[in-house]
């Protein structure tokens, strides 16, 4: 079996990348590098104090809950990296070994165009949208259901690729159980999202999943990037956040698949 991964380049996104490739018998891997030191200095995210201490927080979760994790050297592994936004510069002639996979995975690519797009949505590419749809869609997700007091809607979707962002049917929402503290929480989701992939494709049920079409209704927030600012991050940082605020209630999630950290 054949594997192409649109990714970034981050410890998650390592961790990923070794997770999958011992499932199948080629990864090939686009890897769109950015900054490792969000808040620090200016890519996705702008530079200042206050983005350098939420950042801080994350990347001390990121340790916690991925270590210090490198890509392993395998020859099964086939690495295309480049910069961040580069990627739809790309024709298919450059990216042709990439594209000749079974199976098309996509986490923390930047928004893929035409006419890759095309290709992918054609093939079924599965996307991990870092965020619980079709309640929050857009960017920082999981930092909004915190910030509106939403806790239970903390986790990751895992979709159909769609030309729109994060619209494509649902598979199964994934889930943790750890919660400790809201930002080891909603970097231990995104494990939820990986190990629940790999136990999927490897038990061969990914596909037999029935989609569910997004309810765009359900919709709390839309994020955008620019809304994610210092003094959104202050406020944050002055809210309690209770992460048993609000009862889980389940029936809000299509199939979903909860990850016991501990376990792992």
């Amino acid at each position: 079996m054949k594997i192409t991964l649109f990714t970034s380049n981050k410890s998650r996104h390592n961790y990923f990348i070794n997770l999958l490739s011992e499932i199948c018998d080629e990864l090939f891997v686009v890897q769109e590098c950015g900054t490792i030191f969000p808040g620090i200095i200016s890519d996705h995210y702008d530079s200042s104090d206050t983005m350098r201490a939420y950042f801080d927080k994350v990347n001390e979760a990121q340790l916690k809950i991925f270590n210090k994790t490198y890509v392993n050297k395998s020859a099964k592994i086939k690495l295309f990296p480049m910069l961040m936004g580069d990627l739809n510069k790309c024709d298919e002639n450059l990216l042709s070994d990439f594209l000749q996979s079974d199976i098309y995975l996509v986490y923390g690519s930047s928004y893929i165009k035409k006419p890759l797009v095309d290709f992918l949505v054609k093939k079924k590419a599965i996307n991990i949208h870092v965020g619980v749809s079709p309640y929050y869609r857009g960017t920082d997700c999981n930092f909004w259901a915190l910030y509106d007091g939403n806790p239970h809607l903390v986790g990751s979707t895992i979709h159909f690729l769609s030309k729109g962002l994060d619209s494509g049917p649902i598979l199964y929402h994934a889930m943790s159980n750890n919660k400790t503290n809201a930002f080891d929480y909603t970097m231990s989701s995104v494990k939820a999202a990986f190990h629940s992939i790999v136990e999927r494709i490897k038990d061969k049920s990914i596909f037999k999943h029935e989609p569910l079409l997004q309810n765009k209704s359900l919709e709390v927030r839309y994020s955008k990037k620019s809304e994610f600012n210092d003094d959104i991050i202050k406020r944050f940082f002055k809210k309690k956040i209770d992460l048993q605020i609000k009862k889980f209630d389940n029936s809000l999630l299509h199939r979903p698949f909860f990850l016991n950290i501990k376990s792992r």
